[in-house]
């Protein structure tokens, strides 16, 4: 069995760790205006990211719209996740999912084009804040961190929504209501019996969202305008723009490598501090 995977193992493992080492011997090399690089074994890319204020912004900006996204991502889904688990008719249920998953259909480019008309100078929110008598001069929305933050969760939501409520589903509701009949109130039932019975579903969540939100690049570079710079706007305008293939093979890594302790150490943490099951007694 092991011979007749391993031409498919082997292909799977060239086409995804190929790209990389190649990218990660492309960082150690020098760069030279009109060159477009000089090999040689070099950490300056590195050095020129650490020690520059603006790219550590511009990577700390970036891990806080991942992780402000993410926990927004999840107060708001939790809600619809457990409605659409607890609906009895599989004809409602079904229409529920498809309304949440419809807007996956969408490319990232287009959904983000739909709030650049609604959040526009002369978009639908300024004009309808205006003819009601709201505000006299628009209100600048687009290009600011909140469009991203805004851009960014209405991406990641669905996901959140859909991992939850495969979780949920599997819960017998009887746990539920044993809890409520032993004097719980709704909160304490949520906190003591059905949110560690979901933590599976909590984590995965979380993880998705937030390597989504880190690599997210249609969303800031188009919302965020050339203001509001994240990494992956960054990496694609060193690489393209500036014809700088190490240093933006060295943002790459560093972004790929923030997001991977991130996503690693956020899924230890919340595995040792989720609250343990209500135990019952005789």
């Amino acid at each position: 069995m092991s011979m007749l995977l391993s031409p498919s193992l082997l292909f799977i493992v060239v086409l995804l760790l190929g790209p990389l080492v190649l990218l990660g011997r492309y960082s150690l090399n020098h760069f030279e205006p009109g060159q477009f690089m000089v090999q040689g074994f070099t950490a300056e890319n590195y050095g020129r990211f650490f020690s520059d204020p603006f790219y550590r912004g511009v990577l700390f900006r970036t891990i806080w719209i991942a992780v402000l996204s993410t926990i927004i991502c999840l107060v708001l889904g939790i809600l619809p996740a457990y409605f659409i688990a607890r609906v009895q008719s599989a004809k409602w249920k079904s229409l529920l999912l498809i309304m949440v998953i419809l807007p996956l259909f969408m490319g990232n480019a287009v959904r983000v084009a739909g709030w650049m008309v609604l959040l526009a100078d002369r978009g639908l929110i300024n004009a309808f804040m205006q003819a009601v008598g709201l505000t006299q001069e628009p209100v600048q929305m687009l290009y600011t961190g909140t469009a991203v933050l805004v851009g960014i969760i209405s991406v990641n939501l669905p996901f959140m929504i859909i991992t939850l409520q495969s979780v949920i589903e599997g819960i017998d509701r009887p746990l539920e209501e044993a809890g409520l009949n032993l004097g719980a109130n709704h909160f304490q039932m949520f906190r003591r019996v059905l949110l560690p019975l979901m933590m599976p579903g909590v984590i995965t969540g979380t993880v998705l969202c937030f390597i989504l939100a880190m690599n997210a690049y249609a969303t800031p570079l188009l919302i965020g305008g050339p203001k509001f710079q994240m990494m992956a706007p960054a990496v694609y305008e060193q690489i393209t723009r500036s014809s700088n293939w190490p240093f933006g093979a060295a943002l790459a890594f560093v972004l790929m490598a923030s997001t991977l302790f991130l996503t690693v150490f956020s899924s230890w943490a919340m595995g040792r501090k989720s609250p343990a099951p209500a135990k019952a007694h005789a």
